[in-house]
């Protein structure tokens, strides 16, 4: 038995060797690769006027570099097309703060479409979120937490909402500062009736956005539930535990649907698998009714 590993060791090395780059590629491009998931969503509220209107939804950055300039990533947006950019929380990471790659991505994707941001859990337990936010709104950022504003195209408009993470908000429980932080960005709307889409991180609380005139929900926080096993989805996130309700796709309620998007970046956890980063594409539409018989 030792002559006959002896006479092959040259071939059990090799396979050894190919064994551990395939491998050490798997989890380089499982960690690197960004994935474009395309999405439509129709709805009878959606003005004519924004037929086809697309948005590019973008999430957990967790300061992830992704090349020179972070140009892998915005080369994607551009190809996209999009009319807006939303960015749902998380551009940094808590545990090692670094705002260069968030400013970045920013700078760059201002050059491609209007970016909306809102804020995440970590953007809170950094410290250093009143340094950053000044940072993100130089570099050409729109921050909409528990504020609103309209998208318009062609003369039409539709709300756009975005809230603060409930750690923004410490004392109070995280349902009762989401439906606060609601309330308020509704006051700052100037229409109720118009096709409303709302920005926030945590997609966990589905239950109280749904309580609301709300028709599309942006959010992440999810990861994608780190790891994704077959037929079973993410294992799992923040907020949720393992085996999560909530973790990457649309999901519907009601007149509602919520889009969690899996993120770009990682923090705890440092490894993805079946789960790479993530770019959201939604193209919106108008609901067509069938014709009557």
């Amino acid at each position: 038995m030792i002559t006959t590993l002896y006479r092959y060791r040259g071939r059990i090395i090799t396979i050894f060797f190919i064994v551990v780059l395939l491998v050490g590629w798997f989890l380089y491009d499982q960690n690197n690769t960004i994935e474009t998931t395309e999405l439509v969503i129709e709805a009878e509220t959606l003005p004519d006027e924004l037929e086809g209107y697309r948005i590019v939804q973008l999430s957990d950055l967790h300061n992830k570099q992704f090349g020179r300039d972070q140009q892998p990533l915005v080369g994607k947006v551009k190809d996209a097309q999009p009319d807006v950019i939303v960015f749902t929380g998380d551009i940094i990471d808590s545990r090692r703060y670094q705002a260069a790659p968030a400013i970045e991505l920013i700078e760059k994707l201002t050059d491609v479409a209007t970016v909306y941001y809102v804020t995440g859990n970590h953007e809170w337990h950094s410290g250093n979120y009143d340094e950053l936010e000044p940072q993100l709104v130089e570099a050409g950022a729109i921050v909409i937490n528990d504020a609103a504003v309209s998208l318009e195209s062609s003369g039409a408009s539709i709300n756009l909402l975005g809230i603060a993470d409930p750690d923004f908000s410490p004392g109070m429980a995280e349902d009762k500062a989401i439906e606060a932080s609601i309330e308020a960005a509704f006051e700052d709307t100037s229409e109720e009736q118009v096709f409303t889409i709302l920005l926030s991180h945590r997609p966990e609380w589905f239950s109280v956005y749904t309580e609301w005139p709300i028709d599309l929900v942006f959010t992440g926080h999810a990861h994608g539930g780190q790891v994704r096993l077959p037929f079973i989805g993410g294992l799992v996130a923040p907020g949720q535990g393992f085996f999560p309700d909530y973790t990457s796709g649309s999901y519907h309620y009601n007149e509602t649907t919520m889009i969690v998007n899996r993120g770009l970046g990682n923090s705890v956890i440092p490894q993805r698998l079946f789960n790479r980063p993530e770019m959201t594409v939604v193209t919106l539409s108008k609901t067509t009714e069938s014709p009557q018989s």
